[in-house]
């Protein structure tokens, strides 16, 4: 037991490092392709700003992304020899996928769009840019398909005790592949757009109010206030599709433990797992039946009615934190919108809110993704492979804390690193002040008390002249 809790918390560390960083580049590679086509379309150099300053960060995301990955699959071998004994019919194709088809895209095209500005056409920087966004998301793609087979396991027969491919159609789009997915997408896009905004208004709160930082950061609110919203839908959907294939992992987020018509939803509650029910309750009458079921009367079953249950106070906790950030994520957004279309500016306030919540899409997805993982416990594949049947045998508990603390040193430091090297790039970014006057073509110094008139800078910009 003391290598099983060992190994799963070595795992559970590697992939809470590991998800911060696609979390944020799916949605930044997008957000990188709309400011440069926007250069493109309007000759703008606030567009151009704005994209130079991120794609240092994306760039640098990209890179800690791609290491932790290298590590977490390591670790398939080193501690989950089981996992791909029993499935690995399954697993090892679609992880193929994702390197062959996805990491290898976006990492050959990576370097056209970080060093090939000035040096190839705008029309094919742009390519790269979209390609690379492109590669991301089809990153994204087979990742959550194996994660969501997992979960939702079909298209596949067992013999001799191994899973064996019988339907790859029903592999890849298995029963949760749609909401995990788009989900997951969103999660991304509402993680990204706060860490622009945030680092945006951090930029403002020092005294930059050039046009490429107003541009990000009203592009950034404007994208969170419309996602937040539409992850709600996507994630009452999901909910849903949990309660059909997976009840006791929703019973558990629920802390429902008796079944029960028209269930009471409990807002806040203290899970007891030995005397299996919840101390100090604060619920709402039948409110859990209507956002599940969508009927006041619709029945839920509880966590004493299943054999295996996963455990409750994670799952309890982690949910009201993720929905939690959520309601803060919707308030924040649509004020600094608000503020943003009527003035074309935001409070003092607003700005330090933002940079209070540049991370918070972190805290979101890892709380929404340990939900994921923990309820599916104690089965690593639901209803085929139990967690305990797939970790090594020859591996010590010794070992395994040594390495732990080693991961988990290292993962701070670069997390650290990464958040200091982010913030040391927005107070150094355009540094020259330049903004463009519409009209006159003419350049700002940072001081705003002179007026540079360089007609042929601006010209090499819309020319596609390198500049950086």
């Amino acid at each position: 037991m003391e290598e099983l809790v060992l190994a799963r918390m070595q795992f559970a560390a590697n992939i809470t490092f590991h998800i911060l960083f696609p979390s944020i580049n799916i949605g930044l590679a997008w957000f990188l392709f709309y400011f440069k086509c926007r250069y493109t379309k309007t000759g703008d150099i606030k567009w151009l700003d704005s994209y130079k300053l991120w794609v240092k960060i994306f760039a640098l995301c990209f890179a800690l992304g791609v290491v932790s990955g290298i590590t977490m699959s390591f670790q398939f071998g080193t501690n989950w020899p089981g996992f791909m004994l029993k499935v690995g019919n399954v697993a090892g194709p679609l992880l193929a996928y994702e390197v062959l088809v996805a990491f290898f895209l976006e990492a050959t095209w990576l370097g056209i769009m970080l060093y090939g500005f000035g040096r190839v056409s705008n029309r094919m920087h742009n390519i790269a840019t979209f390609l690379v966004a492109f590669g991301t998301t089809l990153s994204l793609f087979w990742i959550i398909v194996l994660n969501s087979w997992m979960q939702t396991p079909a298209g596949f027969d067992l013999i001799d005790g191994k899973v064996v491919p019988n339907n790859w159609m029903e592999i890849i789009f298995n029963p949760s592949v749609p909401y995990r997915i788009s989900h997951m997408l969103l999660a991304s896009g509402i993680t990204s757009s706060f860490f622009v905004a945030g680092i945006s208004a951090y930029r403002f709160i020092r005294g930059d109010k050039s046009a490429s930082c107003l541009t990000a950061l009203k592009t950034a609110v404007v994208a969170a206030a419309l996602m937040v919203p539409l992850q709600a839908f996507v994630g009452d959907a999901h909910g849903r599709n949990v309660f059909k294939y997976q009840p006791e992992k929703l019973a558990g987020i629920e802390a429902i433990w008796e079944t029960t018509k028209g269930a009471d939803l409990v807002l806040f509650a203290w899970p007891d797992m030995k005397m299996e029910k919840n101390l100090f309750e604060l619920k709402v009458p039948k409110l859990a039946s209507l956002l599940i079921t969508h009927s006041w009367d619709g029945e839920i079953r509880g966590l004493k009615s299943f054999k295996d249950i996963p455990s409750v106070p994670p799952l309890f906790f982690g949910f009201r934190i993720m929905v939690g950030v959520c309601f803060l994520m919707l308030f924040t957004s649509w004020i600094a919108t608000w503020q943003l279309l009527r003035n074309d500016t935001i409070s003092t306030l607003v700005a330090k809110a933002l940079v209070v919540m540049t991370f918070s899409g972190w805290v979101a997805t890892v709380a929404g993704w340990y939900i994921t993982e923990i309820g599916r416990q104690p089965w690593l594949v639901y209803g085929v492979l139990r967690t305990a049947d797939a970790v090594a045998k020859n591996v010590t508990g010794d070992m395994l804390m040594s390495t732990l603390v080693m991961y988990i040193t290292t993962y701070v430091i670069l997390v650290l690193s990464f958040i200091s090297a982010v913030y040391y790039f927005a107070r150094h970014a355009d540094s020259s002040g330049r903004e463009i006057v519409h009209g006159n073509s003419a350049v700002y110094s940072k001081s705003n008390k002179e007026v540079i008139y360089k007609k042929e800078l601006i010209e090499a910009q819309l020319k596609n002249k390198k500049l950086f």
